[in-house]
């Protein structure tokens, strides 16, 4: 039973425990089962069966009661640990944060937990999510569950959110928070065959969630399918008077809207996307996909995003710049790691701290950030960075005068193997290069799998839509889910 009960998704849970087709603590401890035989995949830095057996037990004696399961009841998720739990263990994967347990639980688990979700545990990801790959963490790199064919070589899950993505590939964990700053939802989701949608910039709280770069963080959900995801964020979003870039919006009713009828909808594709190195099976995936939203009654339009080719240089200053102040916090002063040299002053005590505690990629992108903020070099830089990023913006203001959503690849390549870019910073940061311009301008966007390549790895396409929209973005992706019939699961080699 447990071994079909793992390969459920949340709508599957949910409606099984409400129904009573088995009890939610069933559930929690099949997928703590599963969590515990994963240890290889190293996707969790902290397991939590019991926090995920309590919350099993809360919603089995609700549903004895007759009363409501909520949104959740009776799923177990992973957290990524970059949300603050209470009384678990929260590090953000860095030294720094070892150690470190919140007195106090972030607005989007909390969200969670009231729906009647439960935790599994805490999830790996890039240290500080500051990676394009999940080998920055201090707690070790996470393995995807997917191989290339003919290899055994461990391949990446694709970062920040590589502990969550590794998991709901994995089949440890229904679904899992991400959070997404240039794409740390959407890559990892197409490197491992799965759905992950970063919804417009204040739809889910970032109070509680540990800062990287204050003005593109967003939380969102990733899962097996499409309704999982609108399921998931429905739970999670909602507005927060903590945090002053909550929108105060009601939460739509994106599960129950659900509607893969594109007929009268106009799908964008930007010709700035056909970048030279991109490879020739997500080009063929992208012509793939303009067919499935054909077939679903989409109109195909060419369009012009001009300014794509600055974004990514202008989010490589103005997220470490934001990260570097953000990251100040970390002195050793009040929380979290103390390195104090005999005899040593309060500055030796800060910069050995942040020496020991900080690893080399967030260390990279603080010195960037703190360079393009200083006095000779603002103007140069950050202020530039700025103006492009509103240029940014305004394409797709004028894009959307021609089209409802747009669709392109999330990501230039399929996964790679750990170890094979960790020398070379830029190509790594080129992976980022589709899914960058959308967190620039805080549209919601979603990567959806697609096929697999020749080498048996997936492929994910990419939606971004208008602001607010998050329900045609969840649309789209529902058309494409639906004719690409992507049930290709990675074969269990790690327990």
């Amino acid at each position: 039973m447990s071994g079909e009960l793992t390969n459920l998704g949340v709508k599957e849970i949910r409606d099984g425990v409400a129904d009573g087709t088995f009890t939610a603590r069933e559930v929690a401890e099949a997928f703590n089962a599963a969590v515990a035989a994963a240890s290889e995949l190293n996707a969790f830095i902290v397991a939590t069966p019991d926090h995920a057996l309590a919350a099993a037990d809360a919603v089995d004696a609700k549903r004895a009661k007759g009363e409501d399961l909520g949104k959740m009841g009776g799923v177990p998720i992973g957290m990524k640990d970059l949300f603050a739990t209470k009384g678990v263990q929260t590090t953000a994967a860095s030294h720094i944060l070892e150690g470190f347990t919140p007195e106090y639980e972030s607005t989007v688990s909390q969200n969670l937990w009231d729906a009647g979700a439960g935790m599994l545990g805490k999830l790996n990801l890039d240290q500080f999510a500051m990676g394009s790959s999940n080998e920055t963490s201090y707690f070790g790199n996470v393995n995807s569950p997917w191989k290339k064919d003919g290899t055994n070589a461990s391949m990446s899950p694709g970062g920040s959110s590589g502990g969550s993505s590794s998991a709901v590939a994995a089949r440890i964990a229904p679904a899992a928070t991400g959070t997404d700053t240039g794409g740390s939802i959407r890559q990892p989701a197409a490197f491992t065959g799965i759905c992950g949608i970063k919804p417009t910039y204040g739809r889910c709280s970032r109070w509680g969630v540990v800062a990287f770069a204050s003005s593109l963080d967003q939380a969102g959900p990733m899962a097996r399918s499409v309704e999982d995801c609108a399921i998931m964020l429905e739970a999670m979003a909602g507005f927060d008077p903590k945090d002053a870039t909550s929108l105060q919006m009601d939460v739509p009713a994106w599960e129950a809207s659900l509607n893969a009828d594109l007929k009268g909808k106009k799908i964008g594709i930007p010709k700035e996307y056909r970048m030279d190195g991109t490879d020739e099976e997500i080009l063929k995936s992208w012509e793939q996909g303009k067919e499935w939203l054909r077939d679903a009654g989409a109109e195909i339009v060419d369009i012009s995003l001009p300014h794509t080719k600055y974004a990514l240089p202008a989010y490589y200053i103005v997220a470490p710049a934001e990260a570097s102040s953000n990251l100040a916090r970390y002195d050793g002063v009040r929380y979290g790691l103390r390195d104090l040299p005999d005899g040593a002053g309060l500055q030796d005590m800060y910069a050995a701290t942040r020496a020991a505690g900080f690893g080399d990629e967030v260390k990279r992108r603080i010195l960037i950030g703190t360079y393009v903020l200083s006095a000779g070099f603002y103007d140069a830089y950050y202020t530039q960075a700025q103006k492009i990023r509103t240029l940014v913006a305004q394409d797709y203001q004028n894009a959307w005068a021609e089209c409802d959503a747009i669709l392109a690849p999330t990501t230039p390549t399929a996964s790679f193997p750990l170890g094979s870019l960790d020398k070379d910073p830029l190509t790594m940061y080129l992976n980022d290069v589709f899914a960058v311009p959308a967190s620039l301008a805080g549209l919601p966007a979603m990567s959806v799998p697609a096929m697999l390549n020749a080498d048996g790895l997936p492929l994910g396409l990419q939606i971004v839509g208008k602001p607010f929209d998050e329900q045609g973005v969840l649309n789209a992706g529902l058309a494409i889910q639906q004719r690409a019939g992507f049930d290709a699961q990675p074969e269990q080699w790690w327990s």
